[in-house]
């Protein structure tokens, strides 16, 4: 079988991909991905640990030593430029590594870092090509609206029966089942809520409901968000609140926010442009009768969105669009 020759789109695809894994235990920084390759064959994989650091560059170059000599390094975004209490410049420590190429996904809108560490790079005959990767900037997206929009990456988060509900009417008692969609479904909002910086609902929704917006997987407990409650009465405990939509762009250490409010609150993110994802779990029951979902989730308004993952679980069908680029 011939040796499969991969692209330098394709490693950096993949640098992408690896990055997830410190999202969102890297907070405040952003989980970026970092691969060290030489004749095909990777020496070593990093990305952004717990507290922000170290960062992916140091984490690979941790396996090999710090020596990099002849090899290509991928990374999701541009090497930090600037040294901090925490430790030196990622540019300054792949400069010591002495790789032949670094291959960067996106610049780093960090007026501290953006465009320097290229220049850093060059500066000492390494090669280091941009190559403003999509799938690299999907795995910032956080950090690259806080930068560039100054407000989290908002998902909307809604489960719904065919028939366009989003609840049923109030039970008559406690033990009948409020559920639209199944267990698989359920595992899975955790496993997203798992990636968040912060969870949001409705001062409605949090004082009827009594959601613990938790992180209940075994193994993934610590990735519970942070609550946000979107209420004008004073915080809950156990909660922080956010009392009007306009007040996002004061979530400046949240990069990704996601959204799991009733109807009301649900409407209104959307009324106000400030969506960016929807991701959508839809059942295969009928209700009748109860709350309907916003009008911005109908199939005729999902046609300005762009469908980018669907997935089956279980009996229901999960599907998330993103804002259609201009």
């Amino acid at each position: 079988m011939p040796h499969q020759v991969f692209s330098d789109a394709d490693w950096i695809a993949a640098a992408a991909r690896l990055s997830q894994r410190g999202i969102p235990m890297s907070a405040p920084n952003p989980s970026v991905g970092c691969i060290i390759v030489k004749d095909g064959r990777v020496l070593a994989r990093g990305w952004t640990q717990e507290g922000g650091r170290p960062h992916a560059e140091a984490h690979a170059l941790q396996a090999l030593g710090g020596d990099a000599s002849g090899a290509d390094i991928y990374v999701s975004l541009e090497p930090c430029a600037h040294v901090s209490q925490r430790g030196p410049s990622c540019a300054d420590l792949l400069v010591a590594a002495a790789p032949k190429r670094v291959i960067i996904g996106q610049l780093d809108p960090d007026p501290r870092t953006s465009g320097k560490g290229v220049k850093r790079l060059k500066s000492e005959g390494i090669v280091a090509d941009v190559l403003d990767s999509q799938h690299a900037r999907q795995s910032l997206s956080g950090y690259m609206m806080q930068a560039e929009h100054g407000r989290p990456f908002i998902t909307l988060k809604l489960a719904v029966s065919s028939d366009g509900f989003i609840a049923r009417k109030a039970p008559k008692n406690q033990c009948e089942d409020q559920w639209i969609t199944g267990e698989e479904a359920r595992a899975h909002v955790h496993s997203r809520r798992a990636k968040q910086d912060a969870i949001l609902v409705g001062g409605g929704t949090w004082r009827a409901d009594n959601p613990r917006l938790d992180v209940r997987l075994p193994g993934l407990e610590n990735r519970s968000p942070t609550r946000y409650l979107l209420t004008r009465n004073p915080p809950e405990k156990g909660a922080k609140s956010l009392k009007m939509l306009k007040n996002v762009d004061q979530m400046t250490d949240i990069h990704t926010l996601y959204v799991e409010g009733g109807a009301q609150t649900a409407q209104s993110f959307l009324e106000a442009d400030l969506v960016d994802r929807i991701e959508l779990y839809t059942a295969p029951i009928t209700i009748g009768d109860g709350t309907k979902a916003p009008a911005g989730i109908l199939p005729a308004a999902l046609q300005k969105w762009q469908l980018v993952e669907t997935c089956q679980l279980g009996s229901d069908h999960f599907a998330a669009y993103q804002r259609k680029q201009a």
